[in-house]
């Protein structure tokens, strides 16, 4: 069996849950059996994306058993004379392996956690951010108003938390510490120190004991800023603090670690098994992984595997499409360090496979389908085009903020 042929997509979410543009990848073997994969946070237009998934496939994977997993991650870690952590083309790489595993599941009909360790959990828990009335999950009965920002307003915050947990979700999660500018560290104003605090209090207040809070803040402070607003935090109990400093700034996230009590959780925007090992060592707690960035399925094992080492544990992010999703929730299934995975829960996300993978009540069960359990629709992807140098997928507030500012994104952006 040999790898032959790719095929690229780019399909646009219309509620922009998820990111602005989601790149898939299906390959397909001398014998026909075809996989599907997905790329994460390519920083660049979706197209241009596509061209650079499909030269690597034709550099590295073109002709090549793909059980040589091993022999395929090095040869792109190691494109151009590179062979260090590169975020751009461990994207890449990441979406044309996991379309990789979900061949060798089809293969040996066999669900992809079957080949990575087996299923050591029966079922997984997820969580899901916040979101107002208009975007919640479909088949969710909205108790309340809807009115207000549920990341600005603590009543409406709390409103959304309830709602959300009534639904089954047992942990939920928001960030109003924004807006995320791309200065990198800066010093929140006591305004979004006391907006942050607000919001956190009212959800706690209205949720008690059947949730957990997860906080994130997209790596904005410094370190000093960040340490200022764990203290106001620790008193509604976070099951953790998320990347509380910019991405390169892991001594830093090192210390609010050692200053709070909450565990401090990283790795949306790193790469390979290097990357998170340094996180480790600085003393984070948790895990992010996005499996369609960190190296694919493999190699994000192996990630899992050092965490476990440092008595840490895996908590893999998803904010993208459905494909990812199941990868990530495939490698979750098999290790045991596993603690939560993030979820998204919206019509387009079903609509764009054939048949979502099932979600009951806040978890997910194991699926049983070879492979990842998924095809995808190519008539709604097809649907929901992407027009060349439209935005990236991820975008952050080109506005510097000084350490008094009191604008939301909403108010900055107009």
């Amino acid at each position: 069996m040999k790898l032959k042929d790719i095929e690229t997509f780019v399909t646009v979410p219309p509620t922009g849950i998820g990111g602005s543009f989601w790149v898939f990848v299906r390959l397909t073997t001398d014998n026909g059996i075809q996989g599907i994969g997905e790329c994460y946070g390519i920083p660049v237009s979706a197209d241009i994306a596509c061209r650079m998934v499909e030269d690597t496939f034709e550099r590295f994977f073109a002709g090549e058993d793909p059980h040589r997993v091993e022999t395929l991650f090095r040869r792109v870690y190691s494109a151009g004379f590179t062979q260090r952590p590169d975020v751009t083309m461990m994207g890449v790489f990441s979406g044309l392996e996991i379309a990789v595993w979900d061949i060798l599941g089809k293969a040996h009909e066999q669900p992809v956690h079957n080949l990575i360790g087996g299923r050591f959990h029966d079922r997984i828990r997820t969580y899901s951010y916040l979101y107002p009335k208009h975007l919640s999950p479909p088949g969710m009965v909205w108790q309340g108003s809807g009115a207000g920002d549920c990341y600005h307003d603590p009543d409406a915050a709390a409103e959304a938390a309830l709602n959300y947990v009534d639904f089954g979700f047992t942990a939920i999660k928001q960030d109003p510490a924004g807006p995320y500018s791309f200065q990198g560290g800066r010093e929140l104003s006591l305004t979004e120190l006391s907006r942050s605090e607000a919001n956190v209090k009212a959800i706690r207040e209205a949720v008690g004991d059947r949730a957990d809070i997860l906080f994130g803040t997209h790596g904005q402070m410094t370190t000093s800023s960040a340490i200022r607003l764990a203290k106001r935090l620790e008193p509604y109990d976070p099951l953790w603090f998320e990347e509380p400093c910019p991405p390169d700034q892991m001594e830093g996230i090192g210390k609010v670690a050692a200053a709070t009590s909450i565990p401090v959780s990283t790795g949306e925007r790193l790469t390979t098994k290097i990357e998170f090992h340094q996180a480790l060592k600085a003393g984070v707690a948790i895990l992010q992984p996005d499996i369609g960035r960190s190296g694919g399925i493999w190699e994000t094992k192996k990630i899992a595997v050092l965490a476990e080492a440092f008595n840490a544990q895996i908590a893999p992010h998803i904010y993208c499409g459905p494909v990812a999703h199941a990868a990530a929730a495939h490698l979750a299934f098999a290790t045991p360090n596993f603690l939560i995975l993030e979820s998204i829960l919206t019509d387009f996300h079903a609509a764009v496979v054939q048949k979502p993978l099932a979600w009951e009540a806040g978890y997910m069960p194991a699926p049983t389908e070879p492979g990842l359990g998924l095809e995808l629709n190519d008539a709604v992807v097809a649907s929901h085009p992407y027009k060349t140098g439209g935005r990236l997928h991820l975008e952050m507030c080109q506005t510097v903020l000084d350490s008094g500012n009191t604008r939301t994104i909403g108010e900055i952006e107009g």
